[in-house]
């Protein structure tokens, strides 16, 4: 027969059957041994790097701060230079992961963008998130809180890469370490020269039209945005009673 049954391979004359190779989408594609819990675990907080770029499409949509559009320029560049690197590098991953994977593992890739996002965001804290109360020990040890956590969801993300065997360990520790380098270079870059522009950019018109904006001089953005929705919505309220009242 010339057409052939599901299952029978692929039709003679199907070129595109025969010469195309399949590969999976390496974003997503995470194994972990069966009932294994702490593998489960680790699949799905390997993840993260994921939802923290969605996380930061989000933001900039919807706050359209041009700080936080930075951060993310940095981020995508820091991911930009671990392609690169990897392609000259060119070491292999694990054994394990070479039936998975077509990309080389040197540096790792999720360990290099979590590494620079806690590093970035460390240094954030400290030098530029300044509350009215920040003498208060309570806030210190907020901040605290906040660097540590970041540090070790980078940490457990590094490590879960070697434990399902995706990479090893120095792959992600290159990784780790180039990633927070980047950040230290970023943050300096974003904090001495792209700030002073920013009141420059958001008088563009097209940035009007984009409605971005800088809070770099608002202490409190979320305490700011809570008044002046509180502060408007009460002013239209009177109005609406005055007018009512008429």
């Amino acid at each position: 027969m010339a057409g052939g049954r599901p299952g029978d391979g692929p039709v003679p004359g199907d070129f595109d059957n025969e010469i195309r190779s399949w590969v999976p989408l390496s974003l997503t594609h995470v194994e972990y041994p069966a009932g294994d819990w702490l593998g489960k675990t680790l699949a799905y907080i390997s993840l993260s790097p994921l939802v923290i770029l969605v996380s930061f499409g989000t933001l900039v949509i919807f706050r359209r701060d041009l700080h936080t559009i930075t951060f993310l320029c940095g981020t995508l560049l820091s991911e930009a230079i671990n392609f690169v690197l990897k392609h000259v590098i060119k070491e292999a991953r694990p054994y394990k992961a070479r039936d998975n994977f077509t990309e080389f593992g040197m540096p790792s890739s999720h360990s290099q963008l979590m590494w620079f996002v806690a590093t970035y965001l460390a240094f954030f804290v400290i030098v530029r998130l300044h509350h009215g109360n920040s003498s208060c020990p309570w806030e210190n040890l907020w901040k605290c809180t906040v660097i540590i956590c970041w540090f070790l969801l980078a940490g457990t993300v590094s490590y879960s890469r070697v434990y399902l065997e995706y990479h090893t360990w120095a792959q992600v520790c290159w990784g780790a370490l180039i990633g927070s380098l980047l950040a230290c270079l970023w943050f300096c870059i974003t904090q001495f020269i792209l700030t002073p522009l920013y009141p420059r950019i958001v008088s563009w018109h097209l940035s009007e039209l984009l409605m971005l904006r800088d809070t770099t001089l608002i202490p409190n953005v979320m305490w700011f945005e809570y008044t002046s929705y509180r502060a408007e919505s009460r002013t239209r309220q009177r109005k609406l009673v005055s007018m009512k009242s008429q």
